[in-house]
Parts: C-alpha cells; sequence; structure tokens
C-alpha cells in the first residue's frame, strides 16, 4: 500500500478513536439523546441555513475561479458545490467531495492544475476567515475555557514553533527574491503566490471573498447555536460562541470519519470546561453533524440527477452487437438466382460483372500464365 493509503487510513482510524473514547466515558446516551431530540421544525431551520451557507460558498468559489482566468457559472457552482458537501458528509475523510468538485471543473476547463488551485485556494480563503474571528472570538470574550487555551498558546513550545514558522517562510521569500525561477519546486511554489495573488488578494476579488466567508460563517454559527438549543443548552448565546468556535476550528483538523470525531471531542471538552457539561456538549456536536447532513442531502438529489442520464443512456450502448457477431435473419433463406431474379437491372448487371471479375485468377495465384498463353494461341491462329 502506498505511503497516501496508510496516511488515509491512519485519519480514519483517529476519528474513529475519538468517537469510541467518547463513548467509553460519557456512554451511548448523549448520541442517543440527540437524535432523540431532532424534530421536523429543526430539519427545515437546517435546510434554510445550509441553502445561505452553501450559495455564499458557491459565490465565493465563483469568484476565485474567475480571478484565475477560468469560467464557473453561479448556477453550476451551487449545484456542484452541494455535491461535493454531499460526498464529504458521505464518505469517509471528509475531502473527498471537494477533491471530486476540484477535478471535474478542471477538466471541463481545460486546465486541471487550475481548477484544483481554485478549489484549493477557495477552501483556504475560508479556513482563514475561521482562524481570524475565532482568534479575535476568543481573545475578546472571556470564558473559562480560555485559561487552558491560553497557557497552551502562551508555552515556549508554541512560540517556537511560531517563530520557526515565520523565520521559515521569511526564508523562502527571500530566496525566490533572488534565485528567480532556479529551480523546478520554486517555479511551482511562485506560480501558487501569484495564483493566490489573482484569485484571493486581488481587487475586484477580495471584498467578495471576504463578505461571502463571513456570511458562510455566520451559517456555520448558526446552526451549531441551533444544536447547542435543540441539546437544551439555556446559556445565553455570547457565552456559547466561544465554544462553537473552538468546535468548528477542530473540524479543521483531517482525523475524522464524515467530519465525525475531533469535533465532538473538542465540543465535549469545551462545553465541560465551561461548566455546561460534557454529555451535553457531546450531544450538540452530534445534531450539529446530522443537521449538516440534511443540509447536504439536496447534494444527493444533484448526483443523481447526474448521473440519472447516463444509466439510461447504458442499455442503448450495451444493446450494440460486437463487431464479428452475425445475427441470424428471421427471413426463409433464398437461393442465389431467386435473389438474383429480384434484383433490378442496372444490379443485376452489375452482380455480373462482379462474378466475372471473381471468375479471373488473380496474379498471385499464377492464373495470368493461362490466359497468356490463350493469347498467344490465338495470335497464332490469325498470323
Amino acid at each position: 500500500m502506498k505511503r497516501s493509503g496508510w496516511v488515509a487510513w491512519l485519519r480514519l482510524l483517529a476519528g474513529l478513536g475519538i468517537l469510541v473514547a467518547l463513548v467509553w466515558h460519557l456512554g451511548s446516551q448523549a448520541f442517543l439523546a440527540g437524535l432523540r431530540r431532532i424534530d421536523t421544525a429543526t430539519l427545515l431551520a437546517a435546510l434554510g441555513i445550509g441553502v445561505l451557507t452553501t450559495v455564499c460558498s458557491a459565490w465565493r468559489w465563483c469568484l476565485v475561479a474567475r480571478g484565475l482566468g477560468l469560467r464557473l457559472p453561479l448556477g453550476r457552482a451551487v449545484a456542484d458545490y452541494y455535491r461535493a458537501l454531499f460526498l464529504n458528509a458521505a464518505l469517509p475523510g471528509g475531502v473527498l467531495g471537494d477533491v471530486h468538485r476540484a477535478v471535474h471543473h478542471g477538466r471541463s476547463s481545460g486546465d486541471l492544475g487550475r481548477g484544483v488551485r481554485a478549489v484549493a485556494l477557495e477552501r483556504t480563503a475560508g479556513q482563514v476567515v475561521l482562524l481570524v474571528t475565532g482568534a479575535v472570538v476568543l481573545l475578546v470574550r472571556p470564558s473559562p475555557v480560555l485559561a487552558p487555551v491560553a497557557r497552551f498558546l502562551a508555552s515556549p513550545a508554541v512560540a517556537l514553533s511560531v517563530a520557526a514558522a515565520g523565520l521559515l517562510v521569511l526564508a523562502v521569500a527571500v530566496r525566490l527574491r533572488r534565485h528567480r525561477g532556479a529551480s523546478r519546486g520554486e517555479r511551482a511554489l511562485r506560480t501558487v503566490v501569484a495564483e493566490a495573488r489573482q484569485g484571493l488578494l486581488a481587487r475586484g476579488v477580495w471584498p467578495g471573498v471576504a463578505l461571502s466567508s463571513a456570511a458562510v460563517l455566520a451559517g456555520y454559527l448558526g446552526m451549531f447555536v441551533l444544536a447547542a438549543r435543540v441539546a437544551g443548552a439555556t446559556a445565553p448565546t455570547a457565552e456559547l460562541v466561544p465554544l462553537v468556535v473552538l468546535a468548528l476550528l477542530a473540524m479543521a483538523l483531517p482525523l475524522n470519519v464524515g467530519g465525525w470525531g475531533p469535533r465532538e471531542g473538542v465540543a465535549a471538552w469545551a462545553f465541560g470546561a465551561a461548566g455546561l457539561g460534557a454529555a451535553q456538549g457531546l450531544t450538540t456536536a452530534v445534531i450539529y453533524g446530522v443537521l449538516a447532513f440534511v443540509a447536504s442531502l439536496p447534494g444527493a438529489v444533484v448526483l443523481l440527477a447526474r448521473v440519472s442520464p447516463l444509466s439510461a443512456a447504458r442499455p442503448a450502448t450495451s444493446a450494440a452487437v460486437p463487431l464479428g457477431i452475425r445475427i441470424p435473419s428471421k427471413e426463409p433463406r433464398r437461393s442465389g438466382a431467386e435473389r438474383q431474379a429480384e434484383r433490378p437491372p442496372l444490379a443485376a448487371a452489375t452482380g455480373m460483372i462482379r462474378q466475372r471479375a471473381a471468375e479471373v485468377p488473380s496474379a498471385v495465384a499464377g492464373g495470368v500464365r493461362p490466359q497468356t498463353s490463350q493469347a498467344t494461341a490465338a495470335r497464332g491462329d490469325t498470323s
């Protein structure tokens, strides 16, 4: 198995391990309670929030793609984004839908690499806005959860890691500025930086990207607060927002099974640290996962609509007769004389000419010699 395959399996096992640990410590009642509390009104609200976040995400994708010079209509982007969300929620890993979306758009636009980079930049923009907003919320809004988080961020290990990352970025920037196009890796990195400027930081792109990312984040926060209310949380919304931000940040970790795993673990820890109970945090995360899956269900309709024309065309293609196989005719067999009699005069004459030509021996078989001897004999008789 390749290294990428092992990494994917390790990520899935890590997500499953988190879920098993939560069930072991908190019991399965937190999962079942979350499923019992969901009603029809909650599902309809999740669908409405999903429409808002999906349309804004698709708009952000259109802006980035057009900044890179790729054509992407908004209607098609919304349909493809819904399909990607459904595949992300239904398949393990949580990113297979985005991979399919990137490859499909790249191939249809005629530039696979640029299409993949457009999706990567679009997702990166959303994560950057989430990180910035989360940092601002956690620093401005006091919460009991901030004490361990602040101690972790102020630890020497984190400070050294941030300093090393900053020096590495500075060194790479200086090297790129001095050596223009020296190696293949540097040229690829320079291309990525240039496309990031075009797709994210251009004057006509970044305002729309920032606005759409803020709207998407507001939708995610609203759905998480809705899940907390359904789970029975009575704390003020201002107190729930920092906890929800931590859970959303945990979703960015690539250690999940269809989005499940780190989100539930961080929600349980954050709610427990805030005095709301770890079980309630787990129930909230479970309800959010169900609501997010319901909000992505229109993607299943898009997927079936895209597949059904192909499945309908398969019987026609499968009915084609392979080469070399003759289908027996239901008409009675007729002799050559009967078929010759039914032909029109011109066709009959043509058939006679073909029959005469077929009777002439080929030169390869040595049939030219008898004709030559007959012609010589004829000349002798006339002479």
